[in-house]
């Protein structure tokens, strides 16, 4: 009897490769050949899985992001049936910090793509009109009079992340710069 494929876990084992290789030594070591390798599959596999090069990357990305955000997600649960609003948006916040391995790779990978969207202008169009849903979160998670610092605290704690990755600053001290700013935006809860 022929063997079952399981397409989702190929696919999935074909963007690991991706991240591992975007991890170690960024988007350009991660060629067609090198990934097929990685990943242990023919080359042609890729192609059929993902289309070109370009989908390949935006694919693995995609799958990565919605991996995050389900760890993300079991954090939030782990707070509790109904957390405070500043709690879950100190997970959120959290959650863009290197405070455990996964975390540090996931944003390893992240980095490693946003210098090849710097860089490449076709991929940079595929993405640039993409809906802006983790600030729209946040803003709702906000106290009304301080929605509109959604923006800055995103853009805070990814500065704050590429501190801590580059060892510039401890994953302690970035909490706790986080914990500031939320204890400013949610006086009551301090």
């Amino acid at each position: 009897m022929p063997r079952q494929v399981d397409h989702d876990e190929r696919r999935r084992r074909i963007a690991a490769a991706v991240w591992r290789l975007a991890a170690a030594g960024g988007l350009e070591d991660a060629t067609v050949r090198r990934v097929a390798a990685e990943a242990g599959v023919p080359a042609r596999q890729l192609q059929y899985y993902f289309g070109s090069r370009d989908d390949l990357l935006l694919g693995a990305l995609d799958l990565l992001n919605r991996d995050g955000e389900a760890e993300a997600q079991q954090r939030v649960a782990a707070l509790g049936a109904t957390p405070a609003p500043r709690e879950v948006l100190r997970s959120i916040l959290l959650e863009l910090l290197p405070l455990d391995e996964s975390r540090r790779q996931r944003q390893l990978v992240h980095a490693a793509y946003f210098v090849r969207f710097l860089a490449d202008d076709g991929l940079r169009e595929r993405i640039r009109d993409t809906p802006p849903e983790l600030e729209a979160l946040i803003a709702l998670l906000l106290p009304e009079q301080h929605r509109d610092e959604a923006d800055f605290l995103l853009a805070g704690a990814a500065g704050l992340q590429g501190a801590v990755l580059l060892g510039q600053m401890s994953a302690e001290r970035a909490v706790e710069l986080i914990d500031r700013q939320l204890d400013r935006l949610f006086p009551a809860a301090a």
